[in-house]
């Protein structure tokens, strides 16, 4: 059965108070335990009646109980948020700790904290945990590419540090490449200038969380 059949079923709608809720469950509860003893087929349908009206009591008050949580949930993800935006990872990090269930939202937010730990590889591998869990979620996948961005960025910078330290690294048949000829001055520093781009973007998955 769906909810608001369970709901017809009590003879009430899902804003219904938990008080309202409870007072019809046991009034009907009443009804179909006395009619249940009624000889034939009249007794026979209060015991079913009986049995349902059981299943639907419980399964509203067990999704009641599930939205209440994810409501609870979600207040505490934006309290991490803003603890994060405000350069608290310690106590960011104590109440992710405190959860029992760990949603995709979970992830990214110890993703952000990894990050602010400058942990990249942890922060990673939580956002990739995180779009396994919500695949459509556009602000994981947007924070991902921008956490490769800077991953790649400072691979090429190490190298282009260690190219600085030895000229002729990656030149084995020339003692001259186009960089100590100057020719690959603008693609660095279009690079550079992306990267930092990148850089400042993903300075925001720590501080637009939501």
């Amino acid at each position: 059965m769906q909810m608001n059949e369970y709901y017809e079923l009590l003879g009430l709608d899902e804003s219904a108070t938990d008080e309202e809720l409870k007072a019809r469950y046991e009034e009907l509860k009443a009804k179909y335990k006395e009619e249940r003893w009624l000889d034939g087929e009249a007794g026979n349908e209060a015991a079913r009646m009986l049995n349902k009206l059981d299943v639907a009591y419980a399964e509203i008050i067990e999704s009641r109980k599930e939205r209440e949580q994810n409501t609870e949930g979600q207040s505490s993800f934006e309290e991490i948020a803003a603890l994060l935006k405000a350069d608290k990872v310690s106590e960011a990090q104590a109440k992710l700790d405190d959860f029992n269930e760990r949603t995709a939202e979970w992830h990214y937010l110890q993703a952000v904290v990894f990050w602010k730990k400058n942990w990249s590889n942890e922060s990673k591998k939580q956002l990739e945990i995180a779009m396994q869990m919500d695949p459509e979620n556009k602000k994981y996948r947007d924070a991902y590419g921008k956490l490769n961005a800077k991953t790649q960025y400072n691979e090429q910078e190490a190298r282009r540090r260690e190219q600085q330290q030895n000229p002729y690294a990656g030149e084995p048949n020339s003692p001259y490449g186009d960089e100590q000829m100057g020719g690959n001055a603008c693609s660095n520093c279009i690079s550079c200038c992306y990267t930092y781009l990148c850089v400042d973007c993903l300075f925001s998955l720590c501080c637009g969380c939501r």
